[in-house]
């Protein structure tokens, strides 16, 4: 079963902004810390961000001051707010549970260049 569906990837000029949206297909959501995940190819796929049950996040220094993580319990839904993207941006994005990931879903491309 499909868990997690990462969404509002796309190609992007320097300087740009996209949100991406993560919705959860769990029963239970909100007591669990979400993280948003890159990964580019021969690479590892790196930590972004990460929101918690209570609200708090967390950001790699990397993308401090640009992005944005947030969440709606209603709508089991983990957002990222990217803004004054970089090339180096330039990934498959995921979102996944912090403490217990589930399978990891397809991602959403984020391209950034002109």
């Amino acid at each position: 079963q499909v868990q997690l569906v990462e969404s509002g990837g796309g190609l992007v000029q320097p300087g740009g902004s996209l949100r991406l949206s993560c919705v959860v297909s769990r029963r239970v959501f909100s007591i669990y810390g979400m993280g948003w995940y890159r990964q580019v190819p021969g690479k590892q796929r790196e930590l972004v961000a990460r929101i918690f049950s209570g609200g708090s996040t967390n950001y790699a220094d990397s993308v401090k001051g640009r992005f944005t993580i947030s969440r709606d319990n209603a709508k089991k839904t983990v957002y990222l707010q990217m803004n004054s993207l970089k090339p180096e941006d330039t990934a498959v994005y995921y979102c996944n549970m912090i403490e217990t990931p589930l399978t990891w879903g397809k991602g959403t491309l984020v391209t950034v260049s002109s």
